[in-house]
């Protein structure tokens, strides 16, 4: 299954890197589908369009919108915590550089039906990572029943940990009507789950170079959530908090859990 997963995604990264790299085209196909596609741009719609600009003729709602897309495209900062503060669970040296332990992803598959110009249920599907840049000089182990982590006597420049997440979320759109400048306020929520595709540990340091080592790590296999996102034009807020424990029941530290802030682009 998670090979299949791998192999979907790949192939739908690739088409967005192929369209971006192309130049700008617009095609309206006679059943209905609509391709756009700017080079250069954070934009990729290939499937049923979903126009933001006023239209020329009578729109029918409600109306149903699918396809590829390059959308909610997340950086920010990744904070763990324990319930009752933000330190690392007791047991566990998962100690975090707040400023560089980071979340990144973006939606690639969205399916949604508008109600009227301001109102929209979305399904997607996309990727999400979350990079833990540990601050002592520790290994977490591959292949363990149980978390283990060991202390090193090497003196790491780069010691990071990270997760790489299936993204499906279920998005309610409210977006206002447009400005004179042809822009809205949106406000984009919902709950959200995740499929693990893999664990990584990247390090750094004189004595051996570069290493990296891929694993499940005791992660999570399901997680879920919520999030929400207020933006303003193409960019805003976006604030995500996962329910249950970064890493596998009884495989890991109980009660740790995460959440993720900050700039997400393309509404």
């Amino acid at each position: 299954m998670k090979q299949l997963y791998l192999l979907t995604l790949g192939l739908l990264m690739g088409s967005v890197a192929q369209a971006q790299s192309s130049d700008t085209t617009s095609v309206k196909k006679t059943d209905g589908s609509h391709v756009i596609i700017e080079a250069g741009a954070v934009k990729v719609t290939v499937g049923k369009k979903d126009s933001t600009k006023t239209e020329k003729k009578t729109v029918k709602y409600p109306r149903f919108t699918y396809g590829l897309t390059f959308e909610h495209f997340d950086i920010g900062l990744s904070k763990y915590h324990t319930g009752s503060d933000f330190g690392a669970p007791n047991g566990y040296d998962l100690e975090t550089e707040t400023w560089k332990t980071s979340n990144v992803g973006f939606d690639l598959l969205q399916m949604g039906i508008r109600f009227n110009p301001n109102l929209k249920v979305v399904l997607a599907a996309g990727l999400d990572w979350n990079h833990m840049r540990l601050k002592q000089n520790v290994t977490i182990q591959p292949e363990q029943p149980t978390l283990t982590i060991t202390d090193d006597a090497i003196d790491y420049e780069k010691n990071r940990f990270s997760s790489r997440y299936i993204r499906v979320p279920l998005y309610f759109e409210y977006r206002s009507p447009q400005s004179k400048k042809g822009k809205r306020t949106s406000i984009v929520f919902g709950p959200e789950v995740g499929f693990l595709l893999n664990g990584k540990v990247k390090q750094i340091s004189k004595e051996k170079g570069k290493e990296k080592f891929k694993d499940d790590f005791n992660l999570e296999p399901f997680r879920y959530g919520a999030s929400i996102r207020l933006g303003y034009g193409g960019g805003g807020l976006f604030f995500k908090y996962y329910f249950n424990d970064v890493f596998a029941k009884n495989e890991g530290p109980a009660d740790y859990k995460n959440l993720s802030f900050g700039l997400t682009f393309g509404f």
